[in-house]
């Protein structure tokens, strides 16, 4: 654990307020869920909650087995960072933060299926992905909130993606949002 040299108080009703620099590096916002844990030595800790992190063990078979079928690269985030990557670059993207762009693509509930040279090609992370030259981008609702995303990706440039791996990607995101809802 790191710490930060911020001292705060708690107020009369319990709150604590999370500071600002601490709330952006995180990407903490208002309305966030946070998690609480304790330990033994009487520290609070306050963890990011992700409610797709839960199907985590789930989430990866699921990655697997679609990566199997279609032969692409099968990543499933939470609004945060990459949960399950299946396929040839799974270590370079797994746990990695998701990209400002792909946030907001999440957030509008957007089907983006794009080449790399498209316009509306949305970039994944924010380290460099410039090697994927396809893309399909499909967002999980559960509850009628937007709260990760599958996505379908390729390097090899002679694959075009259509509407069989925008129909996969879909029920793919349609399926794990409905398993967040029990």
């Amino acid at each position: 654990m790191k710490a930060t040299g911020i001292v705060r108080r708690i107020d009369d009703l319990g709150r604590v307020v999370v500071p600002k620099e601490i709330r952006r590096t995180l990407r903490i916002r208002e309305g966030d869920p946070l998690e609480i844990f304790t330990d033994r030595e009487g520290e609070i800790i306050l963890k990011k909650y992700s409610p797709i992190g839960e199907l985590g063990q789930f989430a990866k078979q699921y990655a697997d087995s679609l990566a199997q079928t279609t032969g692409h690269i099968v990543a499933i985030t939470d609004k945060d960072q990459f949960i399950a990557v299946a396929g040839p670059t799974k270590k370079d993207i797994i746990a990695k933060s998701i990209s400002h762009d792909l946030e907001e693509a999440i957030n509008e509930r957007e089907v983006v299926t794009a080449a790399k040279e498209d316009k509306t090609f949305v970039r994944i992370m924010n380290e460099d992905d410039s090697e994927f030259t396809f893309q399909v981008i499909t967002p999980i609702i559960s509850e009628g909130d937007a709260i990760g995303a599958v996505i379908l990706l390729t390097k090899d440039a002679k694959t075009k993606f259509g509407e069989m791996e925008v129909k996969l990607a879909s029920t793919a995101s349609a399926f794990l949002g409905r398993q967040m809802e029990q």
